[in-house]
């Protein structure tokens, strides 16, 4: 068996997909639409107008025509003729006004004139019930003449009493044709404003065709939709702001980097995230590439870019765990140093024990055994007496041991006394090593080179206090080094400086404390954090105890 044909398609025009022919075509059928809705507004009370005037001059004509004297003596004395007064009357009226019909009318209704004589004699075609009792009367009606715009009136004798009527009629084609009379000249105003309505709607439609660059509907529907999958899919934060300063836009990660949701948009940076440097850089005040910022506890990286449209597009990556990881590698750089020397170290200490035994001295190379493991045990044992912290502990050990190869004393101070309740012992790391990596640093090379740690835990707040013999900052820079970005030293091989002391004072900040910076006695630079609330419940009498004893 054959298939069955399929129905042939209909074919249906297809309208243009550019943004520019759409919008032309429509804006061309709403001008056209609006002038001849225009056009139609116009025409009907023109029209109203014209059948209101027609019927006024009916009624007029009518007026003038019942008060001639005349007309009302032949209608009591004269029978209705042809080559009568009232119809020879009537007539001369008729044509000096240009009218289609006067007619004039008794009691009963019956004509004394018409335009056709023959109609004289008859009963009137429409009814004369209003104007026989006194009532003057306007409309448009329809006689033995056709249809016309009539007058009304009474006709009164020489003692003011109705003895008849007069009718007058405006032939209503008269009417039309001083309508259809203006409709060229509103046409031409229409066609006018059309053509006005057209140039416009091409110059709107050029000016979309170049906004738009000349793509159809779908394609820029297409390109939202794929913009708003990008935005929200990236894992790097974008903020788009519009030529007034205003945020207009934040994706999912710009969001959680910044901390703040939809309230922002349509807010300057300074109103949604307060004063800062990630302010400054969204706001444009800060230029540059790779701009760093700490937004809370999080390093970022931010670049601006401006728009052709007077705004601009700030993209902003998340460099904690980058700047933690190069932190990480400088300490793991300076412990191998540190391990190279103390292999170096280690190396001298064997030739020199080797030697005491060559030369059978066993009881001078006990001691000296016992003095250097003492020494080392002594120096672990006392920090950890000092802070029962094990990850604070371990911090000042290992920075011990690096200070030590670097030339550097590092001393707990013996009011340190820090039990172990930390609320956020990783967050106090952080500061602590932050401060002596800066003081090492600064007392680097300097003759007598010492840096103090101080840990006091006063009620349920840690007092920190680090003291360095460098240099010292001077008073109108002690400020400055809380900024971020701001940095004396070469940047290091993993990025830039400027991140650790800034992120100190957010660090302090968050948990509701300080951070500041002044002179240390005899010279050098004291930093003090205090944190509020950083241990947890009450201090037991116990906590002071010492975490280790010695043993033999």
């Amino acid at each position: 068996m054959s298939r069955p044909t399929p129905p042939a398609r209909r074919l249906r025009p297809r309208l243009p997909r550019k943004v520019f022919s759409q919008v032309l075509l429509m804006q061309l059928a709403i001008a056209a639409g609006v002038a001849v809705l225009a056009t139609g507004l116009f025409l009907a009370p023109l029209s109203k107008q014209l059948d209101q005037e027609a019927m006024r001059r009916a009624l007029a004509i009518a007026e003038t025509t019942a008060q001639d004297p005349q007309i009302a003596e032949g209608v009591l004395t004269t029978p209705p003729t042809v080559d009568g007064p009232v119809q020879k009357e009537a007539e001369r009226i008729r044509r000096a006004t240009r009218a289609e019909y006067v007619v004039v009318m008794d009691l009963r209704g019956f004509r004394w004139s018409h335009t056709t004589p023959s109609e004289i004699g008859k009963h009137v075609s429409t009814s004369a019930k209003e104007a026989l009792k006194g009532r003057e009367v306007m409309q448009i009606d329809s006689g033995t003449l056709g249809r016309s715009a009539r007058g009304k009136v009474p006709l009164y004798d020489a003692r003011h009493r109705i003895v008849g009527a007069v009718s007058v009629g405006i032939a209503y084609d008269s009417v039309r044709a001083r309508l259809i009379s203006v409709i060229p000249g509103l046409f031409a105003y229409a066609g006018g404003a059309l053509a006005v309505g057209a140039l416009a709607a091409w110059l709107i439609s050029r000016r979309v065709q170049r906004q738009t660059r000349d793509l159809a509907f779908s394609d820029i529907s297409a390109l939202l939709a794929e913009r708003e999958a990008m935005l929200h899919g990236i894992r790097e934060g974008v903020v788009a702001l519009d030529r007034g300063g205003r945020v207009r836009l934040l994706n999912d990660e710009a969001r959680r980097l910044l901390g703040i949701g939809d309230e922002a948009v349509g807010r300057t940076p300074d109103e949604a995230l307060g004063e800062g440097r990630t302010t400054d850089v969204l706001a444009g005040r800060v230029t540059g590439t790779d701009l760093l910022t700490v937004r809370g506890h999080r390093v970022l990286v931010a670049n601006r870019m401006p728009t052709d449209d007077g705004g601009a597009v700030a993209t902003l990556r998340d460099r904690t765990e980058l700047e933690r990881l190069g932190r990480e590698l400088d300490s793991t750089h300076g412990l191998i140093d540190a391990l190279r020397a103390q292999d170096h170290e280690h190396a001298n200490r064997m030739h020199t024990l080797l030697g005491l035994l060559e030369l059978e001295m066993y009881d001078d190379a006990v001691e000296f055994v016992g003095e250097v493991v003492g020494d080392h045990r002594v120096t672990a044992e006392q920090v950890t007496e000092k802070i029962q912290d094990a990850l604070l502990a371990a911090l000042l050990v290992g920075k011990g041991t690096v200070a030590a190869e670097r030339g550097v004393a590092l001393w707990v101070s013996d009011r340190t006394r820090l039990p172990d309740r930390l609320i956020d012992p990783r967050g106090l790391v952080t500061i602590v090593g932050n401060l002596v990596d800066n003081a090492l640093d600064a007392v680097a090379g300097a003759p007598h080179a010492r840096v103090e740690v101080e840990l006091c835990a006063e009620g349920r707040a840690v007092v920190l206090r680090v003291r360095d013999t460098g240099p010292g900052i001077r008073a109108e820079q002690r400020e400055l080094v809380f900024t971020e970005g701001w940095s004396t030293k070469e940047p290091p091989a993993h990025g830039k400086r400027g991140i650790g002391l800034s992120l100190v004072r957010r660090l302090a900040e968050r948990q509701g404390g300080s951070a500041v910076v002044d002179q240390a006695d005899g010279g050098g630079a004291q930093f003090t954090v205090v944190l509020p609330e950083a241990l947890t419940g009450p201090e037991p009498q116990a906590a002071l105890a010492p975490a280790y004893e010695e043993t033999r």
